[in-house]
């Protein structure tokens, strides 16, 4: 144990067992399900008991975008492999539903341990995985340092990391090296991600690059009878420009809102679909669309009989139904880039076939940007007047914006095959265990 990791382990342990009180009155207050909280300690009990079979594959995926990856990362992983056993885990309770309402019958689906010494010990000693699997940036140094000591393969897979983590990894490398050095291999996203984690400390012999498994499930969601259902619900006429601001972030609420006021005085039959990144941000752009004079609806109050869509403003108050709304769009724009967060997944529209639209902050999708700014598939604008004046374009040239939209879709379609390369990858490890 070296003295990042000796450090890391001690201030961990202090902090759990001086926050556990709170944790508790946390779990009561919230009404947190007994099963969660008992599996966030590492007790499983029955579920445990209930696991069979090998090879046992654990897949930890945080929350709602990582299950997505890991769906097309067990599949690919099935088809190599059909008896395989595999553990899903997740860190949030949205992510477990979306979990276990999607892949339930292809996984056992638990909350993951807290990164507490005897959490992930007791955790891995009753599950007893093969391999551990974490997605993306989930770096968690006890569970990956006793899986180690246990004889248990680990991998980072689908692995990114963006600009702006290695910035903070950084202050903290020496206990990222000892944590990399441990783990059997690193399959990531991107050219640049694997130089990135190699700066870190990881051994460059055990790194690999195998593209973004999110790709490989972004096709099955284009279906048509999920746009029709779409079209129905928010009664999108064939004729009716529609734009759909997807997870917008911090003030670009009102700054959709102010883009909308300049495109409806052209385009009065326009729609806005604005989908907030997080829920908490719904009242308060409620109350600014309606202080404009735009007329409003939440999605949640919506019924194709009982109460349509009428307003000339929607906001979303859902989770997880982004990805079909973006079907019905004529335009989209995704948030989190006119303000310096980083942007969000711009391909999940793209794959619709539709002209995407971004802001300046791409820091942590630059490969999704390059992708189809490669193809002439994306546009980012520098500010909301570039953003109105975008739009309007588009809504007054459809056969523009479609064909912008093709060489999107065509760019995603084009990277199909990560999720296998990534299985791939898996399955070495467990080949040469």
């Amino acid at each position: 144990m070296n003295l990042a990791y000796g450090a890391y382990a001690v201030l961990s342990s202090g902090l759990f067992v001086s926050a556990f009180p709170l944790y508790c009155l946390y779990a009561k207050w919230s009404r947190q399900p007994r099963r969660q909280m008992s599996q966030r300690l590492g007790i499983y009990g029955a579920h445990a008991r209930a696991i069979s079979g090998t090879p046992r594959i654990w897949i930890h995926a945080v929350s709602v975008g990582e299950v997505t990856v890991a769906g097309a990362i067990i599949q690919a992983l099935k088809k190599r492999m059909p008896h395989c056993v595999i553990i899903l885990s997740t860190t949030t309770a949205h992510g477990q539903a979306v979990a276990v309402e999607k892949l339930a019958a292809q996984a056992v689906c638990l909350y993951a341990p807290i990164d507490f010494i005897l959490s992930v010990q007791n955790a891995l000693s009753v599950l007893k995985p093969d391999i551990l699997v974490c997605l993306e940036t989930e770096i968690w140094p006890n569970w990956l340092m006793a899986a180690h000591r246990m004889g248990i393969k680990t991998a980072l897979i689908n692995g990114r990391l963006s600009v702006r983590s290695i910035k903070r990894y950084r202050k903290i490398r020496p206990l990222m090296k000892e944590i990399f050095t441990t783990l059997d291999a690193f399959s990531m996203i991107h050219a640049e991600d694997a130089k990135r984690i190699q700066q870190l400390g990881a051994p460059l012999q055990n790194i690999s690059v195998g593209g973004n498994a999110k790709y490989d499930l972004l096709r099955a969601a284009t279906e048509t009878a999920t746009a029709d259902a779409m079209k129905k619900l928010y009664r999108v006429t064939p004729d009716q420009p529609v734009l759909v601001a997807g997870s917008t972030r911090g003030a670009e609420g009102d700054l959709v809102l102010a883009v909308f006021q300049k495109i409806i005085a052209q385009f009065p039959q326009a729609l806005l679909i604005i989908a907030p990144r997080h829920l908490k941000r719904v009242p308060e752009i409620s109350e600014r669309a309606r202080h404009l004079g735009f007329s409003c609806q939440l999605r949640t109050r919506l019924n194709e009989t009982n109460a349509p869509r009428t307003a000339s403003v929607v906001i979303i108050d859902t989770i997880g139904e982004l990805q079909a709304i973006y079907g019905i769009a004529s335009v989209v724009f995704c948030g989190g880039s006119l303000v310096p967060l980083g942007g969000q997944n711009i391909l999940e529209a793209a794959v619709w076939g539709k002209p995407v639209i971004y802001g300046p902050s791409m820091d942590d999708f630059r490969d999704a940007r390059e992708l189809l700014e490669s193809t002439g598939g994306g546009i980012q604008v520098a500010n909301e007047v570039e953003l109105a004046e975008k739009v309007a374009d588009y809504f007054s040239r459809p056969d523009m914006a479609a064909g912008i939209g093709f060489r999107a879709k065509q760019a995603v379609l084009s990277q199909s095959g990560a999720a296998d390369r990534h299985a791939a990858v898996i399955y070495r490890l467990l080949s040469n265990s």
